[in-house]
């Protein structure tokens, strides 16, 4: 085993125990929640490790990172998640490899990914991305919706040709209420969920919880996990 895959399966091993103990606190069963391991700014060579490892979802946040990546590991069978905000004119290229796109937060991109998938003849998940300090009517800094504009966006994807509505994300908001306490903005994002289910059953996958913060998102109801930094190290020009 290399030196770089013997780390990433330290790191892996080291995130599976957080999980699992987290799953244990919060009383539910370890398969209720799926780690996705975000692959930003790392080669396709570590990607392939991951795979070798077990890891079967992955995520990144640039389109003009993510569809050369995809495509070199295209023989590896992972499911991809889109995780960055994302403009229109990149809807096209992104559908081609996104299973789920997890941050949809406003109609003009609902309009854009359909039509994309339509002509690529893919069905697409999609996930309304909440940003809990967003005002209604406005994006958040990192984007995401107001809650109140949840149901809006959610009702659109649920219509749209070639696009499936698969629940919420949010990323823990860095001010407004929720300021670093991201085990109540985990159970708002909760309560946003439920009420999305009252119309959309279907839409159960809640996608909260990075390293920093998997625990609390776990303990308050998180089906998916992103994590990129305690798996793969810290990312070139963060150190």
């Amino acid at each position: 085993m290399t030196d770089r895959k013997s780390q990433l399966a330290r790191n892996l091993a080291g995130v599976e125990e957080r999980i699992a103990a987290a799953c244990r606190a919060a009383g539910r069963p370890r398969e209720e929640v799926t780690l996705i391991v975000v692959t930003k700014t790392y080669p396709a060579s570590d990607v392939r490790f991951l795979a070798e490892l077990g890891v079967r979802e992955v995520a990144e946040n640039r389109d003009q990172e993510a569809a050369p990546k995809a495509a070199e590991c295209a023989d590896l069978g992972l499911t991809w998640h889109f995780v960055g905000q994302l403009q229109t004119n990149k809807a096209r290229s992104v559908v081609r490899y996104a299973d789920a796109v997890h941050s949809v937060d406003r109609l003009r991109l609902v309009s854009a990914l359909s039509s994309a998938a339509v002509r690529a003849e893919r069905t697409t998940g999609c996930l309304v991305q909440v940003a809990l300090d967003a005002p209604t009517g406005s994006l958040g800094s990192r984007g995401g919706l107001a809650p109140q504009d949840v149901p809006a966006v959610a009702d659109a994807i649920a219509a749209a040709q070639g696009l499936r509505l698969d629940g919420v994300m949010t990323v823990a908001p860095l001010a407004g209420e929720y300021a670093s306490q991201p085990r109540r903005a985990f159970e708002r994002l909760m309560e946003i969920a439920s009420a999305l289910r009252a119309s959309h059953p279907a839409a159960n996958m809640v996608s909260a919880g990075m390293s920093s913060d998997l625990e609390e998102a776990i303990a308050a109801g998180a089906t998916h996990v992103r994590v990129g930094t305690a798996v793969l190290g810290v990312r070139p020009g963060l150190r």
